[in-house]
């Protein structure tokens, strides 16, 4: 897995300072997205027209692994636009990440992801044509929302 940088966020007139003090470590932000149970996906069409759904996925090694309709607006918009951001459900423990989709097929998935999956919602993943994505990420936003701004961490690729 790949190690991000923590810096701060360039959020103008939140009081983010530039002092490294309080900046979460990249593991808080890694727990939780392992522990999602849900991921808000929000993409855009070749027109630009946004779109927001919620997946389910597994959280592995830096990278999130979800399953997609072929002709899902989300796969769609993700084929013409590949920018992602993904976060997920809390506002109090936030944690936004800004990457990249990729498609792959269950041949192409890391071993461990079908098993997990399936341990997370039990669902086999278990349809050789099914659509997987996975999300990398280039940038990770995360804060907790009772510290904020002091929390507030960039997490550069």
């Amino acid at each position: 897995m790949r190690m991000p940088t923590a810096t701060r966020p360039k959020m103008q007139n939140y009081g983010i300072t530039t002092d490294i003090d309080g900046l979460l470590p990249w593991s808080w932000a890694d727990e939780r997205l392992t522990k999602a149970r849900n991921y808000w996906i929000s993409t855009a069409g070749s027109d630009g027209k946004p779109h927001a759904a919620p997946v389910w996925g597994v959280w592995q090694d830096g990278a999130l692994y979800f399953g997609s309709e072929e002709n899902a607006r989300k796969a769609r918009n993700l084929r013409a636009r590949p920018d992602v951001i993904m976060h997920l459900e809390s506002g109090d423990e936030v944690v936004i990440v800004e990457g990249r989709a990729e498609f792959l097929t269950l041949a192409l998935l890391p071993a461990e992801i079908s098993p997990a999956y399936d341990a997370k919602y039990s669902v086999k993943l278990d349809d050789p044509a099914a659509l997987m994505i996975r999300i990398t990420p280039q940038v990770v936003l995360a804060w907790q929302e009772t510290d904020f701004p002091k929390t507030a961490t960039r997490f550069v690729f």
